[in-house]
């Protein structure tokens, strides 16, 4: 088995390296490694790969977060919301806009259209419910995406007939021309306006594509999400996009989640808090409390002279770990709740109560009288 090499290391750059440094270093070495300066060259040609698939994860935000979190191991997977299509993350059309090489001694951008092409990636925004998110969930999503044509078989040609050879970049799908300058000849390459860079011309079209070689379909996909996701978690789908053309791969599809709010539980990465209203006689006297929790009710003593904002833990009762391995904490926060209407004998008796009580155990409020008499004088 291959071990792949650190995508950093392949870009010469210490992990963490910002946008700009990963730019910078990518064009500097493609520009050194690029086949069209190193033609036959298959260490060139290797190398040139490594630092393209090295650029198309830590120029996209997403795949980098999840490399830079898991490495090589969180780029794969299998595995209600809407997707959007991407153009291929990494920005590779700017780079390469950039990237210039010698032909005939002059420079061009030189850069092969009519080779294969992978597919646009996709991105479908997934809702799920907090308990889903904690405990892990199957659910199937609907995706529309464009698929090969089974009429044409993806040339976009009509059945029986085949794409021709573009009489004008003889299927190179570029067309070069010289240029004298007083600086020397350059040699400039601009996109065949014939075939559009495609290299071939469709004289009869397929009834079912119009010539596109790909039709718009509905695809229904099972997806495993794990215990312990949180919103912006993405699960990646390799193959699941955009077919690719000319025989290169699909894209990806990318299931990013939104995780709904919960009614009663607030979250803190593995932890969840809830607050529990109680009655000021349970603070005073201490109670067993009927605790709300992901695994079902559970009872917690509450001991007496419990404060109001008293926050209790209990162990192992919060989220799972992502990575499997046990689990967050549930903490309790105890608000005592004072009546707002009472009735005149529960008044007598609360004045009674005040009276016979004076400021004994009352140990924070004579605390703070004190510091005011000290403060003060008064």
């Amino acid at each position: 088995m291959v071990t792949k090499r650190d995508y950093y290391e392949v870009l010469g750059l210490d992990k963490g390296a910002d946008e700009q440094a990963i730019k910078k270093a990518y064009r500097k070495m493609a520009m050194k490694y690029h086949p069209d300066k190193n033609a036959g060259n298959k260490e060139s040609e290797e190398k040139f790969k490594e630092l393209s698939e090295a650029y198309e994860v830590l120029s996209d935000s997403n795949k980098k977060a999840r490399y830079d979190q898991f490495g090589h191991a969180g780029l794969g997977g299998n595995g209600q919301g809407g997707f959007e299509g991407h153009s291929g993350f990494g920005g590779f059309d700017d780079i390469f806009g950039d990237i210039f090489d010698m032909f005939g001694g002059g420079f061009s951008n030189g850069r092969k259209k009519s080779g294969p092409q992978k597919g646009a990636d996709l991105r479908y925004e997934l809702g799920i419910n907090f308990e889903e998110a904690a405990f892990g969930v199957e659910k199937e999503v609907n995706i529309s995406r464009h698929e090969k044509c089974g009429v044409c078989q993806g040339t976009g040609a009509k059945p029986g007939k085949s794409p021709k050879t573009c009489s004008k970049c003889n299927g190179n799908g570029e067309v070069r021309y010289t240029q004298r300058t007083p600086l020397g000849q350059f040699v400039n390459v601009k996109t065949c306006d014939a075939c559009r860079g495609e290299g071939t011309v469709i004289e009869d079209p397929c009834g079912e594509c119009k010539g596109s070689g790909k039709i718009q379909k509905s695809k229904k996909i099972e997806i495993k999400i794990p215990a312990g996701v949180d919103t912006g978690s993405v699960i990646p789908l390799r193959g699941e996009g955009e077919p690719g053309a000319k025989g290169g791969p699909s894209g990806d599809l990318f299931i990013v989640l939104r995780v709904r709010p919960h009614e009663i539980f607030q979250r803190d990465g593995n932890d969840i808090i809830c607050e529990i209203p109680i009655t000021f006689v349970q603070a005073a006297l201490g109670d067993d409390l009927v605790i709300p929790s992901l695994d079902g009710r559970i009872k917690y003593k509450i001991p007496e002279g419990t404060q109001s904002g008293t926050v209790f833990r209990i162990k192992g009762k919060g989220i799972p770990n992502l990575r499997g391995y046990g689990r967050g904490d549930l903490y309790v926060k105890a608000i005592v709740e004072i009546p707002k209407r009472l009735n005149e004998k529960q008044k007598d008796l609360l004045i009674k109560f005040g009276e016979i009580m004076g400021e004994e155990g009352h140990d924070q409020r004579k605390g703070f009288f004190d510091k005011v008499k000290n403060v003060f004088g008064i």
